[in-house]
């Protein structure tokens, strides 16, 4: 891939012009495993090498950059938690959508996940399923008798747990095989057999819709607008406003400093929240994933709710990581806000048509 000369990164970069040309010619030569990759990725980052211009000089799109740097730090904790060379091996395999899936747990739990995964040799998507069985048995107040606190009696608690609700004996067989397939504990294989024996049909509260929204009409896409203040002003008030740049698909306004604001329109959902936040996130990491394919949505959070309720999902933060949440009880974890609102983008198919006079033949 031809070289293109370099731009200086916005921020101005830690890394000298010779470090960065380094490290992308490791990215564009795929010298070293994934993890250097990875590395190099984060490393560019930092420095303030926006992914397009990376992509451009390395070949790497964004959404592997991400990728492999978020599972490069996540090898990372595992060889500090003392992963053998076995271990290390296995997951430069490459193996780094599976590590990527752990990134939600801390740094001991990652660490016994991946011992797991690397035993069951699983692909991501179950890899997914283990990390937040496991995240779950962080939050609850006290783990189910028989089970034991690890990535695979959580998995096994899930299974067990869901299938004493089911009527379907079909479904009710394939949830005790892979529940035994992944127990750990002797107990956990003990409390999953009984259902071998026993139908009875265990009841238990639905998780409750998200609240989820999606921008519809033009005069729902609201716009910041600086404000400069109140007359009378001179001329000096205009040079003093702040810049800013929108990004879609949220029009968030990204102001100097780092900080960010949202343009929410005026539902009353969120006219009645009173510390609301927002967070940005996919689609397919909400606690209850929407149809269809990922897209990003715009969790917003009132920050002044923190009353357990089981109608309502909620922002915890287990092993010091944000998370949303539904609990069926009380959690033992603290609840640090409501989630309000989960906002889609819009769906406007030639939005420069809006800033246009309609004009109708006649």
């Amino acid at each position: 891939m031809t070289q293109q000369p370099l731009e200086p990164p916005t921020p101005s970069s830690p890394l000298s012009e010779a470090a960065a040309t380094e490290l992308l010619e490791i990215l564009s030569r795929k010298q070293g495993t994934w993890v250097d990759w990875g590395r190099a990725c984060q490393q560019l980052h930092k420095a303030g090498y926006k992914p397009d211009v990376i992509f451009e000089q390395t070949g790497f799109q964004a959404v592997q950059q991400n990728q492999i740097g978020v599972a490069a730090q996540v090898f990372d904790s595992i060889v500090k938690a003392g992963a053998s060379e076995e271990v290390q091996s296995y997951y430069t395999g490459p193996r780094a959508d599976v590590l990527y899936e752990l990134r939600i747990l801390n740094q001991e739990r990652r660490f016994a996940a991946a011992q797991l995964a690397m035993e069951k040799r699983l692909e991501a998507e179950t890899a997914r399923e283990v990390a937040r069985a496991f995240q779950e048995f962080s939050l609850i107040a006290q783990i189910p008798a028989g089970f034991v606190d690890h990535p695979g009696d959580a998995l096994a608690c899930q299974c067990w747990k869901t299938a004493r609700q089911k009527k379907d004996l079909q479904e009710r067989s394939r949830l005790i095989a892979k529940g035994l397939k992944f127990a750990h504990s002797a107990t956990a294989r003990e409390q999953i057999e009984k259902l071998l024996s026993d139908f009875t049909v265990v009841s238990s509260r639905n998780a409750p819709l998200m609240p989820i929204y999606r921008v519809e009409a033009e005069d729902e896409l609201p716009r910041i607008v600086p404000v400069i203040g109140s007359l009378p002003l001179s001329v000096q008030a205009i040079e003093q406003v702040p810049q800013f740049e929108e990004t879609e698909p949220f029009r968030i306004a990204n102001l100097p400093g780092g900080c960010a604001l949202a343009p929410i329109p005026g539902w009353q959902v969120i006219l009645k929240a009173k510390t609301p936040i927002a967070i940005l996130c996919s689609s397919h990491e909400l606690p209850a994933p929407i149809p269809g394919k990922p897209e990003p949505v715009l969790v917003i959070i009132d920050l002044a709710q923190t009353q357990w309720d089981a109608n309502s999902y909620f922002l915890v933060a287990p092993d010091n990581n944000l998370a949303f949440k539904w609990f069926e009880t009380t959690p033992e974890t603290p609840i640090l806000g409501q989630v309000v609102l989960v906002m889609r983008p819009k769906k406007i198919f030639d939005e420069n048509a809006i800033t246009e006079p309609w004009q109708i033949d006649e």
